[in-house]
């Protein structure tokens, strides 16, 4: 675990370590799942949109855990994943449109992109 991450001052309901690569684990695994239905499904002008941004909002996410843990800039951080929220929200609305069960299984994602925007403007504010 990253040093500078470790002496943070952490909002409430912080898990532990532990938690991300296992929450992280299950979260690609049904990321995974629902982009290869869409994949599957014909060529549609959705479908483009739902995988263009399906990638875009994969790139926001890598992009989050540099800007954070490497480059140790939390606003921007903040502000890739408030990006990622909005991207997130529209590509989950892509994919119900071609497949509600792809839809269905980005909501546990979902959930933990707003949760880790609580944590995110948590660690502002305290730190």
């Amino acid at each position: 675990m990253n040093i500078w991450y470790q002496a943070l001052k952490k909002p409430p309901l912080t898990p532990p370590a532990s938690y991300f690569p296992i929450a992280w684990g299950i979260l690609y695994t049904l990321m995974t799942i629902a982009f290869f239905i869409v994949l599957s499904k014909p060529h549609s002008q959705h479908k483009y949109i739902a995988v263009n941004l399906f990638l875009f909002q994969l790139i926001l996410n890598f992009t989050w855990s540099y800007v954070f843990f490497e480059m140790q800039s939390m606003r921007l951080a903040l502000l890739d994943v408030i990006f990622l929220l909005i991207v997130l929200i529209f590509t989950i609305i892509y994919f119900f449109k071609l497949s509600k069960i792809a839809g269905f299984l980005l909501i546990p994602y979902l959930l933990q992109v707003i949760f880790a925007l609580y944590l995110n403007l948590g660690l502002i504010i305290l730190n």
